[in-house]
């Protein structure tokens, strides 16, 4: 009932060029593709981010053919290697059709700018999927199809869908993704060391936020790197870059940058908006009030104080205030 509004005839048409392009486990848009014929419709992904984003949808187990319903399949440690069976069947191996059917989709997977999966999966599962040994699992595995994606794209960000019940996680994640969005459209344009240089600039208190010491490094080399190959430039800086963005960003490096931020407007206000702003930032680190809060009482003093750095920085708006990200952070 989802198919037509998000997975076109040809899938490599897609209605709506301006959104983001994400991949995502079909039974996650509704579509009927689980072993039982049943979906795990996603209504926040559907509804919310399906405002922002265009889904490509994809089913790897479906794609090899087990068809639906099905008999249901599993990780299993067999001489240390992990195969994916069947439960029922023991002659039912899919270990290498799932991964050379996850190779081969490396084309389209090019184009992504993030991939949903669906947790728990043999095939789509990102991380903790049960891989038994005799009869006892333990939570140690990916799904076959997973593997490869992560493998190949080590710097797509992904996500499960039942982690983006976490705020932290979910924000995270979409940040992410707006994050390589603008890089592929740096890329389109052709990265020089001045528009590098730019990115760099525009991500600096982003960055910040989730590792400080890494990202003054990170700022450092690229300082340092004047003369160097463009390209290679350009590969480490985006590989440390998505690495530092990986890590959750904290409550207490947020006010560390938003002190800081706080800095470039003492000489603009009063002694009440003064302090007003420092309660604020102080309410937040105590965990009275949400992320949210300060950004938007600095969002309204830059505006009647533009400055032209903090202009350029996404700090204050790393994704669209529609989707309300910061209100729960």
């Amino acid at each position: 009932m989802t198919k037509a509004a998000f997975q076109p005839e040809n899938p490599d048409d897609f209605p709506d060029k301006d959104k983001i392009l994400i991949g995502i486990s079909s039974c996650l848009l509704g579509e009927r593709v689980r072993f039982d014929s049943g979906h795990k419709k996603h209504s926040y992904i559907t509804d919310t981010l399906g405002q922002h984003f265009t889904f490509r949808p994809y089913c790897p187990e479906m794609a090899i053919g087990l068809g639906t319903p099905r008999e249901t399949i599993r990780l299993v440690m067999n001489d240390d290697e992990i195969r994916c069976v069947g439960t029922k069947t023991e002659t039912l191996d899919v270990t290498d059709a799932l991964t050379e059917n996850a190779q081969q989709q490396a084309d389209w997977h090019r184009d992504l700018c993030g991939y949903i999966l669906k947790k728990d999966s043999p095939s789509c599962g990102m991380e903790r999927v049960k891989v038994y040994k005799g009869t006892m699992p333990e939570r140690i595995g990916s799904g076959l199809y997973a593997r490869v994606l992560l493998d190949n794209f080590p710097h797509l960000p992904v996500e499960e869908e039942g982690r983006l019940g976490d705020p932290v996680l979910r924000e995270n994640f979409i940040k992410r993704v707006f994050v390589f969005r603008h890089w592929r459209d740096l890329e389109a344009e052709g990265i020089s060391m001045a528009s590098l240089t730019d990115f760099h600039a525009q991500y600096k208190y982003v960055s910040l936020s989730h590792d400080q010491q890494s990202t003054r490094d990170l700022g450092k080399r690229l300082a340092d790197a004047a003369g160097e190959d463009i390209d290679d430039v350009a590969q480490w800086y985006f590989s440390e870059l998505m690495r530092i963005l990986t890590i959750k960003a904290t409550r207490k490096n947020h006010v560390n940058v938003l002190q800081h931020l706080q800095g470039f407007l003492k000489n603009d206000l009063d002694k009440e908006d003064k302090k007003e702003l420092s309660d604020t930032i102080e309410n937040y680190r105590q965990a009275l009030l949400p992320l949210i809060v300060p950004i938007t009482l600095l969002r309204h003093h830059f505006r009647r104080h533009p400055k032209p750095f903090v202009a350029r920085s996404k700090y204050l708006e790393p994704h669209p205030s529609e989707l309300m990200l910061l209100n729960t952070l």
